[in-house]
């Protein structure tokens, strides 16, 4: 479980191919603070810490992983956006975020704002994801407010910090990014489902 309060944007070191695997190896600044069997996440892929060395650690991203996720896009010396797991006593800066990335998203347009930024996403609606005006959602793992919710599309607002400390510096139009919707809105839309299914 995440908040979605990104810590620091690692850098990829290595890349392994390994029949539909893939083992990507990091540097962060807090390697000597991890350990093996630690879920880790990546872009807002939760992975699990399989090997340590020196300021290095490895995980693996399966073939069903790189299908739904922008992983199997990273590239030598690519930022990924990294945050350990919850502490139970921890304060929920953000919100709930499971690390069970549902789609990606490509950037359509960035802006600057005195300061800030606005990114746009656009995604595929076919498969009954959505959004709502200042609900939340997870990008790249980071959490944000929705602002200008449509069908197939939505923008957040990046603050400074954010933009330093995350890999939203180097988006631009194009960039692929992973999309977790809100687990509560997702409960809803099934249940709505099933009920318009049952003919309630």
């Amino acid at each position: 479980m995440f908040s979605g309060i990104v810590e620091e944007a690692g850098k990829v070191v290595a890349l392994r191919k390994e029949k539909e695997n893939l083992h990507i190896t990091l540097e962060c600044s807090f390697v000597n603070e991890l350990k093996i069997d630690q879920s880790v996440s990546h872009n807002g892929v939760c992975l699990t810490v399989v090997d340590i060395k020196d300021k290095n650690y490895t995980v693996t991203a399966i073939q069903e992983t790189l299908i739904k996720s922008n992983l199997g896009l990273l590239e030598i010396g690519s930022k990924v956006n990294l945050e350990r797991s919850m502490k139970p006593d921890s304060l929920l800066d953000g919100h709930i975020v499971q690390g069970h990335v549902d789609q990606t998203a490509i950037c359509t347009k960035v802006e600057e704002a005195d300061g800030s930024w606005y990114y746009t996403f656009k995604y595929d609606p076919s498969l009954e994801n959505i959004t709502v005006e200042k609900g939340s959602v997870s990008v790249n793992g980071v959490s944000l407010t929705v602002v200008n919710s449509q069908d197939d599309s939505f923008q957040v607002a990046i603050i400074p910090f954010t933009y330093d400390i995350t890999n939203f510096h180097e988006f631009k139009v194009g960039t692929v990014v992973n999309l977790e919707f809100d687990i509560i809105g997702k409960y809803i839309t099934k249940i709505v489902k099933m009920q318009l299914g049952k003919g309630l």
